[in-house]
């Protein structure tokens, strides 16, 4: 009878140990850092451009832009001034040649990303987390789409036709997503309408075309055709370093107290010499405490499952340990 006690109580040990490894294993692997799942397309040497076009770039008015303005294989570039350029004109150069090979291997990455949503209707009034957002045909924006998530999140748009927003319409970014990780991969061309203030990089198989006073924070990127400008602002934005998010858990800090001496004066007397007694010093036990891991802000659901089973596994180890003692000394 003793020995099948001690083989229970054996079996509920294994059991306990196990909930607390197999808690302590979901904790760690579920509480990872709450990175963008999306990988944002890599410009190459086109990041340092505003403008990028196949054949030509035609601009009328006061358009401002403060990247490079690229046109390759094509070379003709007009309207600069009254246009001005922040970087530099390459029209038809070994630059501009590499600038474009750059976008189409950008635009490609754009349209291969697999999709995590759909944006078949018109984007007005929606909110997107990070994700990519695939339309089955063409894709229009009346009134303010918002892009919501943090400055790592990353946004990719892909439209197998057209891109075409409504005058005043907008593009609003929320919780510090940065606009050089918005990506429009657009199948065919892209017109922003009258004081349209977009934002991201557009990557359009054809061609762009800005109508009056329609601003972009981002890029104007074209594989095969042309870029139409017309009294516009374009500004290309740089990605600010970020560091990941981390998972911060309790730490346990021990304070130890100072050490005390005290020194008890010599005594002395006309027959003896004269001694000193230095008491050992009273040093205070270490002050512990703690809790238990606590998941941060980016864990699952099935972090609180692994420390429900961490603590179910642990309580069962003591309770067995103490009854199997028990146990062995009837």
């Amino acid at each position: 009878m003793k020995h099948q006690r001690i083989q229970k109580s054996r079996k509920f040990l294994q059991l306990g140990a196990t909930m607390f490894v197999g808690g302590a294993m979901t904790v760690a692997l579920t509480s990872s850092p709450a990175w963008s799942a999306t990988a944002a397309p890599d410009l190459g040497t086109a990041a340092a451009s505003s403008v990028v076009a196949g054949t030509t770039v035609t601009n009328t008015g006061a358009t401002t832009v403060n990247g490079n303005v690229d046109v390759s294989p094509g070379s003709a570039a007009t309207g600069f001034p009254p246009g001005t350029i922040g970087g530099t004109l390459h029209a038809g150069d070994a630059v501009a040649g590499t600038a474009e090979t750059d976008v189409t291997a950008a635009y490609l990455a754009a349209m291969n990303a697999i999709a995590t949503g759909t944006a078949n209707s018109d984007l007005g009034g929606q909110t997107f987390t990070p994700g990519v957002y695939a339309a089955s045909s063409s894709m229009s924006l009346t009134g303010t789409v918002t892009l919501s998530g943090d400055a790592n999140s990353v946004f990719i748009f892909q439209s197998v036709s057209g891109l075409t927003t409504a005058p005043g319409s907008s593009v609003v970014l929320t919780g510090g997503v940065q606009a050089c990780n918005v990506f429009w991969q657009v199948g065919s061309s892209a017109t922003l309408g009258t004081t349209t203030s977009f934002v991201g990089n557009i990557l359009a198989l054809t061609s762009i075309s800005l109508a009056t006073g329609a601003s972009l924070n981002g890029r104007a990127l074209a594989r095969n055709g042309g870029v139409t400008l017309q009294g516009n602002t374009i500004t290309s934005p740089t990605c600010l370093a970020v560091p990941p998010t981390t998972t911060t858990t309790s730490t346990t800090t021990t304070t130890v107290a100072p050490t005390t001496t005290t020194t008890v004066a010599p005594t002395t007397t006309t027959t003896r010499p004269t001694s000193t007694t230095t008491i050992p010093p009273i040093v205070a036990p270490p002050i512990t405490g703690g809790g238990p891991l606590a998941p941060g802000a980016s864990s699952s659901p099935w972090s609180l499952v692994g420390i429900a089973a961490m603590i179910l596994g642990g309580g069962l180890l003591s309770f067995e340990g103490i009854r199997r003692i028990r146990i062995r000394r009837l």
